[in-house]
């Protein structure tokens, strides 16, 4: 269990060389597929020929071999047979690693853990789960075999240090009528898509215009209007492998500074140069969510420039109630939030390094 930024990729390599033998990576998505390919290309000496992504645009099975969850567990209707599922469990494979183990106790992926496999290998940097199921891990795989705080690495410079901040924002009177009469499990989808997030937003901007941005949301519309306002690429779960690939290219390269995502942007997603994010909602009282999304500008910073994460949040409703749970797994690793109201961001001026130089 490391942080994101921190390595878990080249913990994965290291153990592919000790074990010596074939191997089966599993991801949650395509791109974290071709993320692994191009590590393993990159800091091995597999050649290239010997690497295998079987997704659902290609099928290839060879003695290192990528797939994600979905693609293993796809079955034509419930209750029918998982024909990948039966094609990997033919082969003996040597090691097996599990990339965001704490996926893995979901009722329909934890079928993978019956693959046939020597040995088995779980990385994540958030084994917490709103289910309670997080150490159902321990049963399908295996134990715990090393954990370590985030602030410790961070210390030491492994990851990035990141300033967190939540910044309470008042629903405007029309939507406060809406909030009030709402349905309870539609109340925080009212309050998430606050409108009000919008100006606060547009001013967050404006203090990082020299920074690399990472917009992240939940509800599709709200993200599209967004990206309409801002006028800034998207992505969400619509947006093809190939597209989604070339706007995180663009945000790598610095052909483009800031992006607009969904939760697909959530897990495996290396974008080493990203240090600002702004969440406008998210996934109700996701523990695990938060963090994985701070962890999106975890990457160690050239410069050693500091790390922002906001949390846009409607104050007095379900989403201020539900950003309290959400922050929970990250004070237990040892960060705190600073909490700001929407008339104060206007006089906020945003540390540049750890230190607090502006």
């Amino acid at each position: 269990v490391l942080p994101c930024g921190a390595g878990k990729t080249i913990v994965g390599l290291a153990a592919m060389a000790a074990v010596g033998a074939s191997t089966l990576i599993l991801t949650p998505n395509t791109v974290a597929v071709r993320q692994w390919i191009q590590e393993i290309a990159d800091k091995s000496t597999v050649p290239r020929e010997a690497i295998g992504e079987y997704t659902g645009e290609v099928k290839q099975i060879r003695p290192v071999t990528l797939s994600t969850y979905q693609t293993l567990t796809y079955r034509k209707g419930k209750g029918g047979v998982f024909p990948h599922l039966a094609l990997f469990n033919e082969r003996d494979w040597g090691l097996i690693i599990y990339d965001e183990v704490h996926l893995l106790p979901a009722p329909i992926f934890r079928v993978t853990a019956d693959i046939q496999a020597r040995r088995r290998l779980g990385l994540t940097a958030t084994l917490v789960r709103e289910d309670g199921r997080a150490e159902d891990v321990f049963s399908l795989i295996g134990p715990k075999k090393y954990d370590v705080p985030w602030k410790e690495l961070e210390a030491q410079g492994w990851i990035a240090t990141a300033d967190c901040t939540e910044i309470r924002i008042s629903l405007p009177d029309a939507e406060r009528l809406a909030y009030a009469v709402a349905e309870e499990r539609s109340k925080y989808a009212v309050a998430a898509q606050n409108p009000a997030k919008l100006q606060v937003l547009d001013e967050l901007l404006a203090k990082h215009q020299s920074d690399t941005v990472l917009v992240i949301g939940q509800y599709i519309e709200q993200l599209e209007a967004v990206a309409r306002h801002l006028d800034a690429p998207l992505i969400t779960g619509k947006t093809p492998v190939r597209e989604r690939e070339k706007r995180f290219a663009a945000l790598r390269s610095g052909e483009i500074r800031l992006l607009v995502v969904s939760k697909v942007a959530n897990f495996s997603i290396d974008l080493p140069d990203a240090n600002v994010a702004i969440q406008l909602s998210g996934t109700f009282g996701s523990r695990q969510e938060e963090a994985q999304r701070l962890g999106r500008i975890l990457r160690p910073k050239a410069a050693g420039t500091l790390a922002h994460f906001y949390s846009l949040v409607t104050r007095d409703t379900r989403d201020q109630e539900f950003a309290a749970n959400r922050q929970m797994f990250l004070t237990e690793q040892g960060y705190r939030y600073t909490i700001l109201y929407a008339d104060e961001v206007a006089a906020y001026e945003p540390a540049r390094t750890p230190t607090g130089e502006p």
